[in-house]
């Protein structure tokens, strides 16, 4: 049994040449821009292109109108808690006025007490 043979500068640089003619050949051996099959290809990569464009564009579109009735209803929402609050703000307002009437009334009634009794 033989054993490693370790390469020595000259097959090293026989190798990498080699390596580097097989490269160049796989270059070369590469279709032309104006083959068929290339253009072919180029148009279905354009195709899907626009494509995936289009989707993109519906996405946002949809986006666009899913904020704008998020932002009516959010507003609307904001009308509405402001006119509740303008509710409560009239029947508190309304409510003072009853308890002060009722305190006058109250008070009314105790100073004619008072004045009867004298």
């Amino acid at each position: 049994m033989s054993g490693f043979k370790e390469p020595n500068f000259a097959d090293r640089q026989k190798a990498a040449a080699e390596a580097r003619q097989k490269i160049l050949d796989k270059f070369r051996a590469r279709p032309a821009a104006d083959d068929p099959a290339i253009k072919a290809r180029e148009a279905e990569r354009a195709a899907a292109a626009a494509s995936r464009a289009k989707t993109k564009e519906a996405r946002e579109a949809e986006k666009a109108e899913k904020k704008r009735r998020e932002a009516e209803t959010a507003a609307a929402e904001a009308v509405r808690i402001a006119k509740q609050k303008q509710e409560e703000a009239a029947r508190h307002a309304a409510l003072e006025v009853e308890k002060k009437a009722q305190r006058d009334a109250r008070y009314a009634a105790r100073k004619d007490r008072g004045k009867k009794k004298k």
